[in-house]
């Protein structure tokens, strides 16, 4: 079973939302989708879901374009909540369960088993308005996994979470992947997609500017860092050809290189200038890709 993007464009009018995307995630994937506010993030999950068509191209699932009838195969938490407030917990289930096809007794098993591992098992007749934020999301997350779905789109799953119920969560993300659920998220925790994700695409103005596997694209990133621990002023080094930047931090220094052979230009400027720690070469953070790659994006 694979989701399969294949050069998907989706143009509302004059503004050319998706351009051209194209990806494959194959069963039991664990795959981001990340890009800026404004990036097509939204609109390409809600063509894959079925919601939008697109302009051009072609979205399958198992071979075959998701639609309405194929609902109960597919688990969606958008980014903007949409859980009917004067309902209870219960009665929001039901509802919603028994438009994937499930009985009122699976639903309601699943449901208190779903209750107690997120510890708010006595708020099964609780109306979503009584419940906090981070409750309602817990309840959100709930009924896009209740009927099992074989692909789940995740939405900004962990946006409002504290650090608990953020690493809650993401326990039972991880659980289903390790079931075999396929799992398409976004994220714009940077971290959590590193902790996550195998694979990732990043768009910038509906565009794809990198794809790819995480680790290797972290190897083979040609930006990189220096880590310098010393009590000197490291400012001196914004001169340095290939230093892209210097920030100070309260043990020394960080300084952002356009390439690794630059960290050597660096080690000779510091030389014989006062005592170092520490000096580390490293990898770019996901966080520092991203910024290069899909920086400077408008919001829309």
């Amino acid at each position: 079973m694979t989701l399969v993007v294949n050069h998907v464009k989706k143009r509302f009018g004059k503004h050319m939302a998706v351009d051209g995307i194209t990806l494959t995630v194959n069963k039991g994937e664990m795959f981001g989708l990340l890009g800026a506010n404004g990036a097509g993030k939204t609109t390409t999950f809600r063509m894959i879901l079925g919601l939008l068509e697109p302009t051009e191209g072609v979205i399958t699932w198992e071979n075959h374009p998701l639609s309405y009838r194929r609902t109960n195969l597919i688990g969606y938490l958008p980014e903007e909540r949409g859980l009917y407030p004067k309902l209870t917990v219960k009665e929001q289930l039901l509802y919603l369960m028994s438009l994937k096809g499930m009985s009122k007794a699976a639903i309601l098993r699943a449901l208190r088993e779903w209750l107690d591992r997120f510890d708010i098992r006595d708020y099964e007749n609780k109306k979503i308005e009584e419940l906090s934020k981070g409750n309602q999301q817990k309840i959100q997350f709930i009924a896009s996994v209740l009927h099992q779905p074989e692909l789940l789109i995740l939405d900004e799953p962990f946006s409002g979470l504290d650090p608990v119920n953020m690493e809650m969560l993401k326990e039972a993300v991880l659980d289903l992947h390790e079931a075999g659920t396929t799992i398409v998220f976004s994220s714009h925790q940077m971290g959590n997609v590193e902790e996550l994700c195998e694979d990732l695409i990043i768009l910038k103005k509906g565009k794809a500017v990198l794809q790819g596997n995480l680790r290797e694209i972290k190897r083979s990133y040609g930006l990189k860092k220096v880590i310098i621990h010393s009590d000197n002023d490291l400012s001196y080094l914004q001169s340095v050809p290939g230093v892209i930047h210097v920030e100070k931090v309260k043990d020394g220094a960080i300084v952002r290189m356009e390439k690794e052979e630059v960290a050597e230009a660096v080690f000779d400027a510091i030389a014989n200038k006062g005592f170092v720690r520490h000096f580390e070469v490293v990898e770019p953070s996901l966080h520092d890709i991203f910024v290069d790659k899909a920086g400077g994006e408008d919001d829309a």
